[in-house]
């Protein structure tokens, strides 16, 4: 089932956000089922890095913190690091990055998630898809 998605068209580029996730003002998204999160980063942020090449990913097990760095993306442009939105036990990696990261560009919210966290703190008040678009025309300068 496809999700719906909201557009917003700035001055530099168009950008997609799903209306059922949360987001966080570091353009991480993050899809909460019971105790388990998946998380990604957002289509603005892959057009942002462009062609990704590499991706780092955490250890299975490890213990992360809020602000925590959870994977680092290389692309062709920049090297840019994915934060955890919250205090998690890393559950699961995406292993199809290791061969394929361009998925992130291909497919962000889809197989380019990037890892799953078990939640061990409290949730931080995150931004929905309007406020996550209002964040990116507000960063891109669009009334």
């Amino acid at each position: 089932m496809v999700k719906c998605l909201k557009t917003v068209k700035t001055k530099i580029g168009e950008y997609l956000v799903r209306e059922d996730l949360s987001y966080t003002d570091t353009d991480e998204w993050i899809q909460v089922t019971g105790d388990v999160a998946v998380i990604g980063i957002t289509d603005y942020a892959q057009k942002k890095l462009r062609h990704i090449v590499n991706v780092e990913l955490p250890e299975l097990g490890r213990e992360l913190r809020k602000g925590e760095v959870v994977a680092t993306l290389e692309s062709v442009k920049a090297i840019a690091d994915v934060y955890s939105p919250f205090d998690g036990v890393v559950v699961e990696v995406n292993e199809e990055l290791k061969s394929y990261p361009d998925a992130i560009n291909r497919d962000p919210y889809g197989r380019g998630w990037i890892v799953k966290l078990r939640i061990t703190g409290a949730l931080p008040k995150l931004m929905n898809s309007g406020e996550y678009l209002e964040y990116i025309k507000k960063r891109e300068g669009v009334g």
